[in-house]
């Protein structure tokens, strides 16, 4: 299990947002490059990368951030926001990214997310946002009426190599993780699942640790300083 620093690109810099909220944002470095680094120089061994102007917005000037990261690093990096053609996702795997992850599109077409997996096997993840069990789409500025666990079952068999499922009440709120929600959520499919959301403290780590999960997305804990990059893997132990 990896536990996976998060990295959000809102206008070139290194941000964190509450509750997804696109005006309710901490800027913590002008350097998205500088912040990989930091914590893959601390030890983490994957990062998740999300372009803030793609998802809101469709379309972003965040590329050459993203090519930054991945030159900054050596681990793999996932990266979601904004994947809405087939172009734009063999853009980003040529570069260097290892996974893509596609949220509002993948509710939108089936047939894009077979597309996807047909032309790029072994690097396509899902995003799955829950608000009050419905899946959130666009930068979750708008929530569709799809039951978010029918959405996240119907990928079993698909060949998704993961799905992200977020708790969008617990994300950057720093309350604390939903354990019973993830515990459905890895229940409900064969695709290996990445917890996000609300992880505070070691405890949380030690709450989701013996679940079969691909790894934990920390955010805010990390750059508020709550939880430590060293103490969220000694957690898992």
């Amino acid at each position: 299990m990896h536990i996976i620093p998060a990295v959000d690109i809102k206008n070139g810099k290194a941000v964190r947002l509450f509750q997804g909220e696109k005006d309710k944002e901490t800027v913590y470095s002008d350097s998205p490059a500088d912040m990989a680094r930091r914590w893959a120089d601390a030890g983490a061994s994957y990062l998740h990368v999300v372009d803030l102007d793609g998802a809101f917005d469709g379309e972003s000037a965040n590329e050459p951030h993203i090519r930054a990261i991945v030159a900054a690093v050596t681990i793999p990096v996932e990266v979601g926001g904004g994947i809405r053609s087939l172009d734009k996702a063999k853009r980003l795997v040529d570069m260097g990214v290892s996974r893509v992850i596609v949220g509002t599109r993948a509710l939108e077409s089936r047939s894009f997310v077979d597309e996807l997996v047909a032309a790029l096997p072994g690097h396509v993840n899902i995003g799955i946002d829950a608000r009050d069990g419905k899946v959130a789409i666009k930068g979750w500025t708008e929530t569709s009426g799809t039951d978010a666990g029918e959405f996240l079952a119907s990928f079993s068999g698909s060949g998704v190599s993961g799905i992200i499922y977020t708790d969008i009440s617990r994300d950057g709120a720093l309350v604390g993780v939903n354990v019973p929600a993830m515990r459905a959520a890895c229940a409900a499919t064969d695709v290996p699942i990445i917890a996000s959301g609300g992880v505070t403290s070691a405890d949380d780590i030690r709450a989701l640790r013996d679940l079969p999960l691909f790894g934990i997305i920390v955010g805010k804990a990390l750059y508020e300083e709550r939880l430590t990059l060293a103490d969220a893997m000694a957690a898992l132990a």
